[in-house]
């Protein structure tokens, strides 16, 4: 009897080491090391990318993901620079003058008809490049902790989570789920491009997507911008029954410059969450240390609980979503600053301001609120854009902007 008891307990222990009964939080340790200088700032390509692709394919493995690349979780992908901007990538198996990125992929398999798949892209700007915005003529590598360790670090935590949960569940969750770390964001969502016509399971089968893409930077006041709750019916009223926590600024397009667009234009309901841009933008300075990683805490448990809730809505109905990029209009000046996006009052909030630039040279700073531009009033992004497209360079006019409880009026050269 005593013999039995023991086995009886031995079972027990080796159960529980098998099924953890809380699933593990690295969101910190996660954004530590893919913003770490020793990745070089993770530029498709680089061998910093490759070792950053290295890093996450261990966390999958040790999650307890199953590998659903083409080697192993990693979906290699070739391609040639593009040198018009206006035509689409070339993918290559030509080993002359290509550059090769790697998505990493993994699988939670629960016998389901569909999947849900849930993304973030990992690579970032190496040294800097076309797309960096620091002006100093020093190389400086670009860590890309917001942009975008903290997706992938809140797409590995909610891996954990829901594979803990499908482990110890009598019955499994009524969709699949693929976990995407995506490279050759920043040259034109190119893996993510890739994955949508090299699919590695039946595209037909992938119920919605989830996008995270620089969710480390919340705000005290909460903001949280979803993108795409147009593509599905069913996506308004999940989120904003779910909704405790956060002040949400929702937009329906599913068309943006992040990764979901690639699902969204083959037909996927995509969802796309962000906390907005900030002054370390594409520099430098965006760095781990200044993260809030309570609030990528809060969006990752958000984000689990939105998944949990359309469990059992089937697969998602798909609706095309009027695409609002295409209302952009082009600019032949900048003003210098990094809007607020995520500001939903009246006006363009500032963010933030760039050195030696028209708005810096006009005085305005951090903060302050266009509400005119010219003799165009500013009420939106939109008017701000639409004013800002009729000026060229040389140009001087007035501007005026909200400053705390003042109104300022100033002059401006472009």
């Amino acid at each position: 009897m005593r013999r039995l008891v023991f086995l009886f307990l031995l079972a027990t222990i080796i159960s529980c080491k098998q099924n953890p009964q809380v699933a593990e939080n690295k969101i910190k340790e996660d954004v530590s090391v893919l913003a770490d200088d020793k990745f070089e700032g993770r530029q498709t390509g680089t061998p910093g990318e490759k070792a950053a692709s290295d890093y996450i394919s261990e966390r999958f493995k040790a999650i307890g993901l199953f590998p659903k690349g083409t080697d192993g979780f990693l979906q290699s992908f070739s391609f040639k620079p593009k040198t018009d901007p206006h035509k689409e990538v070339e993918f290559t198996t030509n080993a002359d003058s290509t550059i090769t990125g790697r998505n990493v992929i993994g699988y939670i398999d629960n016998g389901a008809k569909t999947t849900v798949v849930i993304g973030a892209h990992y690579d970032h700007l190496g040294f800097g490049g076309e797309g960096s915005l620091y002006r100093e003529k020093d190389k400086a590598i670009h860590n890309g902790a917001d942009d975008n360790a903290s997706g992938v670090a809140v797409m590995l935590n909610i891996a954990s989570r829901l594979n803990v949960k499908n482990n110890q569940a009598e019955t499994k969750d009524k969709n699949n789920y693929l976990f995407m770390a995506f490279s050759g964001e920043e040259m034109g969502l190119l893996g993510s491009n890739y994955f949508s016509k090299n699919p590695t399971i039946d595209s037909k089968s992938i119920n919605y997507m989830i996008n995270m893409d620089m969710v480390g930077r919340m705000k005290p006041d909460s903001t949280l911008a979803v993108y795409g709750l147009g593509t599905s019916p069913m996506f308004k009223q999940t989120l904003k029954a779910n909704n405790e926590k956060f002040k949400l600024i929702q937009n329906e397009s599913g068309v943006g410059p992040s990764d979901h667009t690639s699902f969204y234009l083959i037909d996927i309901p995509v969802l796309h969450f962000f906390t907005g841009q900030h002054e370390d933008y594409h520099k430098p300075g965006d760095d781990s240390e200044k993260l809030n990683y309570e609030g990528m805490g809060l969006i990752s448990d958000y984000i689990f609980t939105i998944i949990n809730d359309l469990d059992d809505n089937g697969k998602l109905a798909f609706r095309k979503t009027k695409n609002e990029s295409d209302n952009v209009p082009t600019f032949k000046v900048g003003l210098g600053v990094v809007p607020d996006y995520l500001f939903d009052g009246k006006g363009m909030r500032i963010d933030g301001t760039r050195e030696d630039t028209p708005a810096t040279n006009a005085g305005l700073q951090k903060g302050d609120i266009v509400i005119k531009l010219g003799e165009s009033e500013v009420t939106d992004m939109m008017s701000y854009m639409a004013a800002l497209s009729t000026y060229d360079k040389g140009d001087e006019t007035s501007i005026t902007v909200k400053r705390g409880d003042s109104i300022i009026d100033a002059k401006v050269k472009f």
